[in-house]
């Protein structure tokens, strides 16, 4: 394992043998696409405004100091809103990857098995530790929140 490259140890659940498992679609893509692992026969009727979490049929052990992030597919997301609930998969979690999508769009959206329904981000960690202080050092910016730095 290298801090570039760790090695991942993954398995496939049952109701997962067969769908290719999560993989960079071109050389410089930094998520792998994540897929449903639901019946061929079930598919899952997403309808606007509801939200779901869909299965992937897979579970798989990070190395300690990593983490995964789960993210939207551009695509889905653009085209019919479909949108994923950002989660963050911790390097101690051993249960089975599920992706909780959302639907913004104004029509049903159709999930069937296989479909490329998210991506998954494999991320170092820092562990950061608080230094408790009378008050904090000043910036240009300051308290600015919301808004503050421009439209």
């Amino acid at each position: 394992m290298s801090q570039d490259r760790p090695s991942v140890p993954i398995t496939r659940l049952a109701h997962n043998p067969d769908l290719p498992l999560p993989a960079y679609e071109t050389e410089a893509a930094a998520g792998m696409d994540l897929r449903a692992a639901i019946p061929e026969d079930e598919p899952l009727i997403l309808a606007p405004m509801a939200r779901t979490a869909v299965p992937t049929g897979l579970a798989f052990a990070l190395p300690l100091g990593f983490e995964g992030q789960i993210r939207s597919r551009s695509g889905l997301a653009i085209r019919h809103g479909i949108t994923c609930l950002t989660g963050t998969i911790d390097a101690d979690y051993r249960g089975e990857l599920k992706v909780v999508l959302a639907n913004l769009g104004e029509t049903d959206f159709t999930i069937r098995r296989g479909d490329r329904i998210a991506q998954l981000i494999v991320a170092a960690v820092a562990r950061a530790a608080w230094e408790e202080v009378a008050e904090l050092d000043a910036t240009v910016r300051g308290a600015g929140g919301f808004g503050s730095t421009g439209a």
